[in-house]
């Protein structure tokens, strides 16, 4: 047997010594792995420093003045005046040696309890507030004392703010603050500028308004409470939410007792204290702040929709379109006895003043007479819950039926015995009489209901809808009631219904040619940071200019010859329209009075320059306008109407090219309002009942416009319904009639009220009879 050569055998050991090799490369994988986890953690790291210097370079500067500053808001009128400062008027302020180791204590306890040990910025409650934020439903912030200092001080509040370059530029200052000052001078600014509720900045200010004492008298609870409002005033204020405040101020007494800072016998007693007890009675506003408090309310409210900044706490410049002259002065109207004679102080009014070229508020008042401690309280002039009587009828029937019908002024209807569509529920007039056969133009200058009712028929609660939402007003279901009503029994806030906000800005597209602009308080706002923001609407097209010409042109007459006489002002061009609700006749079963009455009277006009809207009535709803102040809206209107046009031009609107004048009448070009057609037998036999109640009214000539108006004779003579007349017609002022044309029986006083049926198709409204 031959023997195997040593050559034979080496590839056996070369193949062992190649697979130990082999392993060898194996067992050092992991470890290049891990170099290059390492190596790529140590850039991501070097990245996170690198973007974190390059967002920190951008810093503002840690300027002494923000930390001791308000963290409030200053409020500038049009001119650039300022008129407000949030905290300005209540605001003291307590040195280190004046806060009680209890107060320290609190604070620290429940808002950072490792205060005293971290430099500014604290991992383990960064890690931990992660941590709990991915656990829980809830969310934590992981910022120590001295970020929220810094946040209050130099940054916006608003959580959409909180990126991460405003997070590391926050953390930044926060360490830089920290080498700069003491761990008491942190606390002792922190103290100083927290927001308490009810225009309230620091704790010393908010210990002797809210219980006479200063810091170092207070209580163990009545320390706890202030230490714990900050996080949210006004959920935490105790004269409005005690039970909140309560169940706070407990949480920092736990925290306390679990950080060793009281004893059990002092917790036990502190918890079973009155959240209430000691607290004093709010000193009250003082008379200037009343004249623009109702504005300023709509002002922060505007922030806050727009921004979602909170004035309190993010010390904002903020550039209002408040023409501070004129709101002085519509605070004089309504609040004094120099112009208007009010018949008692519980009587109440809402007025609203628009720029009809921007949608600019220049003034607004939402009551009089309003008690000394209510700041910010409601404001009726952006409230839709009451009735803006016939003031609709422009934006809901006369609107639509000149837009989308092209009607004419001189178009021809039967204000004559009706029943509102598919009911058995009479319209009635505020004479409860009838007119016959009258004009577009006469029907709505002596506001007469029916036709307003029969327009908005044929037009459709559709596009009268439709019409009326391009003008910023809304029903959830538009009722036939709505052609003489602005009753909803749905406002989803003020969504739904009528202001005076939203009536004045409706108008004002009718004065402007057609163009809707929303109501607007803010016009620029300049944060801490020294960044603007600038306000604007450009308007949006509402509806054709001859329509908005054919509505002013009419409502001039109002002024001029029909139901709103009282607002008259001498050689002054304007347009506007009177609005009165009524009661059911259970209310008045239940009203003791004596003639007319109503819960509301309204009055809105514009100019060429400015629209109004004015809105007067009890807020006890059940307490009636008599004929001793129905004529106040209308007052009020013309007073600050007067005034604010004493400055600008005095021009009429400007004539439509789409339009013709027939006499005194308009007519759209090429419309078929232009035909004539007599009215037929059959028309006037059955006006009763007939849906087809609309005829088409003037000639047009082959060579020109230049005839006059066709005027028929007998039947427009008034006509008296065969039925029981309502016990209580609701009325407006008497006005000076049309001398041109004959008048119904003077009913004792004239107006637009009156009584009407509940709309059977629509809930519980009461369509008032009103002008």
């Amino acid at each position: 047997m031959a023997k195997t050569s040593r050559s034979e055998k080496r590839p056996k050991k070369t193949a062992k010594k190649s697979s130990k090799k082999r392993t060898g490369k194996k067992s050092n994988l992991p470890i290049k792995i891990l170099t290059v986890i390492v190596g790529l953690l140590c850039l991501v790291m070097l990245a996170g420093v690198g973007l974190f210097f390059f967002y920190v370079k951008d810093a503002p500067s840690l300027d002494e003045k923000n930390l001791e500053a308000s963290a409030s808001s200053n409020f500038y009128a049009n001119d650039g005046t300022m008129f407000l400062d949030l905290g300005a008027e209540k605001r003291e302020t307590a040195s280190a040696d004046e806060i009680p180791q209890e107060l320290d204590d609190a604070i620290v306890s429940v808002e950072d309890r490792r205060f005293f040990d971290h430099s500014g910025i604290d991992p383990i409650r960064i890690i931990g507030s992660a941590l709990h934020n991915v656990s829980s439903d809830s969310v934590q912030g992981g910022s120590t004392l001295t970020q929220q200092l810094i946040k209050l001080s130099f940054f916006s509040t608003k959580s959409s703010d909180q990126t991460l370059r405003r997070k590391a530029q926050e953390a930044w200052l926060a360490l830089k603050l920290e080498r700069e000052k003491s761990k008491q001078e942190i606390l002792t600014y922190y103290i100083n500028k927290v927001y308490m509720s009810n225009g309230i900045y620091g704790m010393e200010t908010a210990a002797k308004t809210y219980y006479g004492k200063s810091l170092n008298e207070l209580t163990i609870a009545e320390i706890a409470l202030l230490a714990g409002m900050p996080q949210a005033p006004n959920a935490y204020d105790p004269y409005q939410h005690a039970d909140a405040a309560k169940e706070r101020r407990d949480t920092v007494l736990y925290t306390m007792l679990d950080n060793k800072k009281i004893t059990q016998k002092e917790y036990d007693e502190a918890v079973a204290s009155d959240v209430q007890a000691g607290l004093q009675t709010l000193e009250p506003n003082n008379e200037e702040l009343k004249v623009t408090d109702n504005y300023v309310k709509e002002v922060i409210n505007e922030v806050q929709r727009k921004t979602g900044r909170d004035v309190y706490t993010d010390g904002m410049q903020i550039y209002t379109n408040l023409d501070l002259n004129t709101q002085k002065e519509l605070y004089d109207i309504v609040n004094t006895d120099q112009y208007i004679q009010f018949p008692d102080d519980q009587f109440q009014v809402a007025a609203t003043l628009v720029d009809v070229n921007t949608g600019k508020v220049t003034a607004q008042i939402g009551g009089r007479k309003i008690a000394d401690d209510v700041t910010l309280g409601l404001n009726l002039a952006v409230t839709t819950a009451r009735d803006f009587g016939s003031t609709v009828k422009p934006i809901t029937d006369y609107g639509p039926a000149f837009e989308y019908l092209q009607k004419s002024t001189g178009t021809y209807i039967q204000d004559a015995p009706y029943n509102y569509p598919g009911t058995k529920t009479p319209v009635t007039n505020w004479d409860n009489s009838y007119y016959g056969n009258i004009t577009l133009r006469r029907a709505l200058y002596e506001s007469r209901n029916v036709p307003a009712v029969k327009l908005l028929d044929e037009v459709g609660t559709d596009r009268s809808a439709e019409f009326m939402k391009k003008l910023g007003i809304e029903y959830k279901d538009v009722l036939m009631s709505n052609a003489i009503s602005s009753n909803t029994e749905t406002q989803d806030g003020t969504k739904y219904g009528i202001s005076t906000e939203k009536m004045a800005a409706a108008y004002a597209a009718f004065a402007n040619g057609g163009t809707y602009f929303e109501p607007q308080y803010v016009n620029k706002i300049v944060y801490q940071d020294g960044t603007e923001e600038e306000f604007k609407s450009d308007g949006e097209k509402a509806m054709e200019p001859y329509t908005a010409y054919m509505v002013t042109d009419i409502l001039k007459d109002v002024i001029t010859q029909g139901t709103g006489t009282n607002a008259r002002i001498s050689s002054l061009i304007q347009a506007g329209k009177t609005g009165t609700s009524n009661y059911t006749d259970d209310e008045l079963a239940k009203i003791p009075h004596y003639g007319s009455i109503s819960p509301d009277v309204m009055f809105s006009g514009y100019t060429t320059n400015y629209a109004i809207s004015v809105w007067t009535g009890y807020n006890d709803r059940q307490q009636p306008i008599t004929s001793q102040s129905d004529m106040i809206a209308s007052d009020v209107y013309r007073e600050l109407m007067q005034y604010v046009s004493s400055s600008v031009p005095n021009v009429d609107w400007d004539f439509p090219d789409d339009l013709v004048r027939v006499g005194n009448e308009l007519y759209v070009k090429g419309s078929n309002s232009t035909q004539y057609q007599a009215p037929s037998s059959s028309y006037y036999n059955n006006y009763n009942n007939t849906p087809n109640y609309t005829v088409p009214s003037t000639t047009t000539p082959s060579s020109s416009f230049s005839g006059e108006e066709t005027t028929p004779s007998s039947s427009q003579e008034p006509v008296t319904p065969s039925e029981t007349t309502p016990s209580n017609p609701v009325t407006e002022p008497s006005q000076t009639p049309d001398s041109s044309t004959p008048q119904p029986p003077d009913p004792g006083t004239g107006g637009d009220g009156g009584t009407g049926g509940d709309n059977n198709q629509g809930g519980n409204q009461t369509p008032p009879a009103s002008q």
